[in-house]
This record gives structure tokens, sequence and C-alpha cells, in this order.
């Protein structure tokens, strides 16, 4: 039987995967704000495992090529790139990760991902 924090690892790998791939769904249509919604989500959701972390960042910072936002553009270049350095010593729960928000700020979850941690 597995404990309990490889079934809590599993379920939020697992809940990554999906806003994962919502995203890039919604990045294929060109649905830049859904798309975006759901990459904070999965930022949330795999902020602190370092190659999901820098996926979300790498992929918001896509988002913001495609919509020519330099202020998205050079906060997510600075966020994917600190990713695996700042990952495996701390992350703000529940920040959702976009260059609006200070990389440092933590945040109230949002209440669709409150059940994927632990009380």
């Amino acid at each position: 039987m597995k404990r309990d924090s490889e079934k809590h690892s599993k379920k939020l790998r697992d809940a990554f995967e999906q806003h994962m791939n919502k995203a890039r769904g919604l990045y294929s249509k060109k649905q830049w704000q859904a798309c975006f919604y759901e990459l904070e989500n999965a930022h949330v959701l795999g902020q602190q495992q370092i190659w999901p972390h820098t996926l979300s960042h790498f992929w918001m910072l896509k988002v913001g090529w495609r919509q020519n936002d330099w202020k998205e553009i050079l906060g997510q270049l600075l966020r994917t790139a600190a990713s695996p350095i700042i990952t495996p010593i701390w992350v703000p729960l529940g920040n959702t990760g976009g260059a609006n928000i200070s990389p440092v700020k933590p945040m109230p979850l949002r209440e669709e991902l409150k059940g994927y941690f632990k009380k």
C-alpha cells in the first residue's frame, strides 16, 4: 500500500497534467485568457516539483509571447530561469505564477484547488 505522501504526490502530478493538457488545448485554439488560467492552476499544483514548476512558467512565457505582452515575457523569462534553483528551497503556496504577482507572495488557494492540498 502506498504511503499517504506518495498518494498525495501522485494526486498532485495527475491534476497538474490535467490542467496542462487543458492549457495546451486552449493554446492551440488561441484562447489565451482561459489557457493562462489553466496554466496558473497547473503552476499552483506543480510548484513544489522542479520540472512541473519550470514547465508551467515556460508555457506562461509562450502565452505572453503570443499576446505580445512584454511584461509577461520578461517576468516569465526570469521565473523560468529561476524556478529550477528556487523550487527546492521555497515556493509560496497558492501563488499563481503570473508576472502580475510577486513571485514570493503566498496567495489563498483557489476553491477548485483546495482539495489537492493537505490542511
